[in-house]
């Protein structure tokens, strides 16, 4: 409750009964003002949020309950009461019935009870405010929530376009170089690693631990493969989203931001539908929430209706995201994981995946991968020695410079003249040392 003092009104046509209350109330600590005109307090009260108002009944020119009628339009939040006295008791009782007021104190009136009836008012008429300004809260934080989720909605729809349109132009410049996955793959991973929220090490290593899981089942080369670039890519959809959905861990998010989270595998299905060469590897992270048992998203898969490559990924990534989450040493972080992913084998994860990753794990097959980093440049930013990380191509899709071409000043001369015709620069994709 509010620490300022009460304030009371006080309208009396007696002089000596309005010094009589304002001496009780100002000893009991009460701040009040003291009225005999009727129509000066209702300007008063135009002015001041009163928390109590009391009025006598039987005045000249406006009664009390005509006062406080109409003090209820200007000012509803304050507690309203009447003076009466016991030959008034009817009028009284239909003022309160038919006017809204509150409450009603008898002449002559108990001190004791006066100061009582008057705090109980008090704190209603404070209850009263705090509970509108709560109220006002919840109104702006739930129009705050009902436009952030309007606002992820165009936001993912606007990045998924801007990046299918990026994988658009790379399917056309790379027309003959379609089986060259790593390439694409390696360009999508380095946006993961170029933004702050996204731990591309974790990326990494859910990849490393899909590759072995691929081969621990027996799999072929392409499907060990596929299943190592949809664990590069498992997050990609994340770049469509707001950070405030990837930022912090998903156990701290509210249910509705959960809700959208899930939907990031949908999006990057969306964004990688242009790379059709990646059509399993979309398969794979769209389908990676799928479970087991049949109650996953999106689509509620079972068994063997979920592909392979999105049950191995669900594995791989859980268990890394389980490291991910404790301080504790690396060999007490492993041992939890691999617990926690034994508890649902057979129900989230299948049972032959969990039996795989005990057996990559007792024999420590995990070895470290590396993905080439590179860096986006222009064709004045060039030096002698870089190395092309994607082959280039004219806008005739004749291939300028081959994938690995080490640049020398004639080469870099010749790009620069080219990019000097173009209206916007070169993005040429060159491999970090």
């Amino acid at each position: 409750m509010s620490e300022d003092p009460i304030l009371v009104l006080c309208l009396d046509d007696e002089k000596s009964v309005l010094k009589s209350l304002g001496r009780l109330l100002r000893q009991n600590g009460i701040k009040a003002e003291l009225f005999e005109s009727g129509i000066e307090a209702l300007e008063r009260v135009r002015e001041i949020p009163f928390d109590v108002i009391i009025s006598d009944m039987r005045m000249p020119n406006m009664d009390g309950a005509e006062f406080l009628t109409s003090v209820k339009a200007i000012s509803p939040d304050s507690r309203r009461i009447l003076l009466t006295g016991y030959s008034d008791i009817e009028d009284t009782i239909n003022a309160i019935n038919g006017g809204g007021i509150h409450g009603y104190i008898q002449k002559p009136w108990k001190n004791e009870h006066l100061i009582t009836e008057v705090n109980k008012a008090a704190e209603l008429s404070k209850l009263k405010k705090q509970n509108d300004e709560l109220q006002k809260k919840v109104q702006v934080q739930n129009d705050e929530l009902k436009e952030l989720n309007s606002n992820l909605e165009s936001l993912v729809e606007k990045r998924t376009s801007q990046i299918r349109q990026v994988l658009k132009q790379l399917e056309a410049a790379n027309e003959n170089e379609k089986k060259e996955h790593k390439s694409t793959v390696e360009l999508l991973y380095n946006f993961i690693n170029a933004n702050p929220y996204l731990d591309a090490d974790k990326a990494k290593n859910i990849a490393k631990v899909c590759f072995q899981l691929a081969k621990a089942l027996c799999l072929s080369s392409e499907v060990a493969d596929m299943t190592r670039m949809a664990g590069y890519l498992s997050q990609v959809g994340l770049l469509a989203m707001d950070p405030s959905l990837y930022s912090k861990p998903f156990h701290e998010l509210d249910a509705e931001k959960k809700k959208v989270f899930l939907t990031h595998p949908s999006t990057a299905q969306l964004m990688l539908m242009p790379a059709q060469h990646l059509s399993d590897v979309a398969e794979a992270i769209y389908s990676q929430f799928e479970k087991y048992n049949g109650q996953g998203v999106p689509k509620g898969l079972k068994g063997k209706d979920i592909p392979i490559g999105a049950q191995i990924l669900a594995v791989a990534r859980d268990y890394i995201e389980h490291l991910y989450q404790s301080q504790r040493p690396m060999s007490e972080r492993k041992e939890n994981a691999l617990e926690i992913i034994k508890m649902y084998g057979g129900s989230f994860y299948h049972p032959k995946i969990v039996e795989a990753l005990l057996s990559v794990l007792s024999k420590d097959q995990i070895e470290t991968e590396k993905v080439g980093s590179m860096s986006i440049l222009t064709a004045q930013q060039l030096k002698p020695g870089m190395e092309l990380g994607l082959a280039m191509h004219s806008a005739q899709g004749i291939m300028l410079l081959p994938k690995g071409h080490v640049l020398s000043e004639s080469s870099i001369a010749k790009l620069q003249q080219l990019e000097s015709q173009r209206p916007n620069p070169f993005r040429i994709m060159i491999v970090d040392n």
